[in-house]
């Protein structure tokens, strides 16, 4: 069995006690007005901060599987509309990286480790005969750069997204911390706004 919680529980006591968490003081409010959406991917978690020259406060960051927004009307949208209506958001970068684990992902490979996992067949043809979409909700994407032209295409139409809101995507190399411009959010024209 893993300590990993008595072992978290045991820093985070220290943590507070020595009140090392004054560093960290900020506001609800992200000072640069920005919101990023990024990939769950471990070698991101304190990469993309420094490599964007972010501090504590200044965005507000939102992280799933692939940096993906496959659904107007999931979490990740929900939370990028809260953003920006509740948290005075203003722009907004979807930022995946290259080498991710979302890259080819299939349906068929993903349903094959629920059932190495125990999951019977019979939850799996219960979920489809409800109507869920499992071999698209399951399945990855083949080029990194079509993803985020895809997500900040769904993020720029979505009929709740302020005109105003300004939405990049960049693919962030997972070792180096290099940034690719794949959509530059400041030269769309009125004509492509939604």
């Amino acid at each position: 069995m893993s300590n990993t919680l008595d072992d978290i529980l045991d820093f985070n006591r220290n943590f507070v006690e020595s009140g090392e968490y004054a560093q960290f003081f900020s506001n609800k409010y992200p000072e640069r007005g920005l919101a990023i959406l990024s990939c769950m991917d471990t070698r991101l978690s304190e990469l993309l901060p420094r490599a964007l020259g972010l501090k504590n406060g200044d965005a507000k960051l939102i992280k799933n599987a692939g940096a993906l927004v496959n659904h107007p009307w999931g979490s990740v949208m929900r939370s990028l509309l809260i953003a920006v209506f509740e948290l005075r958001v203003s722009e907004i970068m979807v930022i995946a990286h290259y080498d991710c684990g979302m890259r080819g992902m299939s349906a068929d490979g993903f349903l094959e480790k629920t059932a190495e996992h125990g999951i019977p067949a019979d939850r799996i043809d219960t979920l489809r005969n409800a109507g869920i979409d499992l071999d698209n909700w399951l399945t990855g994407f083949d080029d990194v750069e079509d993803s985020v032209r895809h997500t900040v295409g769904i993020i720029r139409r979505h009929p709740l997204m302020p005109t105003a809101v300004t939405v990049h995507g960049l693919v962030i190399h997972p070792t180096t911390g290099k940034l690719t411009l794949v959509v530059d959010g400041n030269a769309q024209t009125e004509a492509e706004r939604p």
